[in-house]
This record gives C-alpha cells, structure tokens and sequence, in this order.
C-alpha cells in the first residue's frame, strides 16, 4: 500500500475508486466499504483502490473545546489495518478548519474530482461531507453525472440488528465490553505501549507486572478492571491477566496505571514495545481488605484466565 501524507503527494493513478472517511477502528462496516471498493477496482481496467482519510480526527479541529474524543486507533495503527484490509492507496490529508470551511461542491469537484480523478466513489450508509456534514448520497448522485463519476452507497452492516459505528464500539470498550467490541471490530481490541518500571508490588504478591505506557493521549482506553488478554511483542505470545485501575489494595495514589501479568514468563522486557489484546473481562477492581484476600483473588484470576484460553 502506497501512502500520501497529503492530498498534493498523491499524483494519481488511471481509474482511481475512492471511499473516504475516517475509518477510526477499521471495523467490520469499514471493511465492507473496503471489499467492496477492491471488487470494483479489479473490475475496471486500471482500476485501483484509494482511501482519503483525515488526520487529526475531524472532531478534535471542529470542537477544539472538547477533550472527551478517544480513538479506537492510533494513525499507525490505522495504516497498519487498511494496509491488511488490501488498499492500494492511502491518502492521509490534514484536517484543518479551512479545509472543514469546503462546501459540499468545492470538495467534490477540488478534492473528489481535480486531486484524485476519481472514476467510482462508494460511501457508506448515511455519509455527509462538507462545511456542517452539509453533503448526501442526494447530492452526489447529483454531482457524479456533472463531473463524470458514478458513485455507490453501500447499506448498513447489521450485527444483532444493530448498525457498527466507532461510537458504538467506544461506549462498550468504556462499560468494559470487550467482547460487543470484538464483535464489531471483528478482532480483539487492542492497546500498544512501551514497558516501563512500576513499583514492583506484583512481585512482592508472586505475579510481576509489566507496566503499559500507552503513548498516544487519544487512545481509548477500556473501562477500570481486571481482563484476560493475549500478548504479543517480538520474540512473545504470550496470555496474561490485565489490571486497568487504581490499584487501592496497595496504592494510596488514585494513580491509573495499566499492568500486565504474562503467565509463566519471567524474561525482562523492560522498554520493550508490547501489544495486548483484549480478550474476555473477567471483574471489577476492588479494594480487599489485606494482601492475603489479594492474592487469593489473584490465584482465582489465574485460574479464570487459564480458563478462557484453555
């Protein structure tokens, strides 16, 4: 997959088929965008794929005010997952408050049409673009016959009836269901981040933890807990329990940290990079009344987890 980090890299190619958004997430109703857009690309003689994508998030210019947006995906790891998904091009444009000024016209005919060249556009259920989301499926079925597109617009993709969207999957991961969000995303929902040294009380309790610094502020991280995940970095595949919290057995901080015990490993990963997957939330964080009640809670969490994978 080739990558343009601005509309004006992107030199064009000779059937260009577009879709656009922000794809944060990259969940199943994006991937069927994706399908369906490199099924018309092979298709058509020439025809290849083209995703124009937004960076920062749209609504992190528009409601500069608002500091309560989380992601599902970091940028990488929204490249990263496009370029799985089979795209051939990528165009990460920058989202600015001139650009969010564009009517729904001067982005097609400036952006859709004169940048890209664009020979078929396919949305997805319900789209709008322009200055205030002013744009439709309405207008560019006027718009395609004008400037010499044909455009599709591709059906909600329903799970259990219920339409995917990345608001849908933030509110799960913020209640703690990990498992709705796997449904939606079609994978486990994960988080990367570098290990750094904690307090080392897991060890004093018989289970190290490596402590997750997850770099990216945006990042949506799971609701407080304790869950049973997978994780991976080079040389590992390993399973573990995560504990998201406060830690208020031992911590008298109010300090959220998020920490990992890898089961049956002891090697030092210490700045390592490692990425967990979220696989089955196993309880709440409590507060015990000793270290003892602690740890048997511990050894039951174990247990759980072997469980989960078994």
């Amino acid at each position: 997959m080739k990558v343009y980090r601005d509309i004006q890299e992107f030199k064009g190619v000779a059937n260009p088929v577009l879709t656009t958004g922000t794809f944060d997430g990259v969940h199943l109703g994006h991937l069927k965008i994706i399908r369906r857009l490199g099924e018309i690309a092979s298709s058509i003689e020439g025809g290849e794929s083209v995703v124009l994508t937004f960076h920062p998030h749209p609504r992190m210019i528009l409601y500069p005010d608002d500091d309560s947006l989380r992601l599902l995906s970091t940028l990488d790891e929204k490249i990263n997952l496009l370029a799985e998904a089979g795209v051939q091009h990528l165009i990460i444009h920058p989202f600015t408050k001139a650009f969010s000024r564009l009517s729904s016209l001067d982005f097609v005919r400036n952006v859709i049409v004169n940048q890209i060249g664009t020979k078929k556009l396919v949305i997805g259920y319900n789209h709008h673009f322009g200055r205030n989301r002013e744009g439709s499926f309405e207008h560019l079925r006027e718009f395609g016959p004008v400037y010499g597109f044909d455009v599709e617009e591709i059906a909600a993709r329903d799970v259990e009836q219920v339409e995917v969207s990345s608001t849908k999957i933030r509110k799960a991961l913020q209640e703690g269901d990990v498992d709705t969000a796997k449904a939606y995303l079609g994978r486990a929902y994960s988080l990367e981040g570098k290990v750094v040294k904690g307090k080392q009380l897991g060890r004093t309790l018989g289970y190290p933890t490596a402590n997750l610094e997850v770099e990216d502020a945006l990042k949506l991280i799971p609701a407080e807990g304790i869950y049973a995940v997978r994780v991976f970095s080079e040389g590992l595949q390993g399973i573990g329990m995560m504990s998201i919290g406060r830690n208020p057995t031992v911590n008298d901080e109010n300090v959220r940290t998020i920490e990992v015990n890898i089961l049956n490993f002891e090697k030092d990963i210490y700045n390592e990079k490692i990425r967990v997957d979220f696989i089955k939330r196993l309880r709440d964080e409590v507060k015990f009344s000793s270290l003892e009640e602690l740890k048997t809670q511990l050894s039951l969490d174990r247990e759980e987890t072997l469980r989960v994978f078994a």
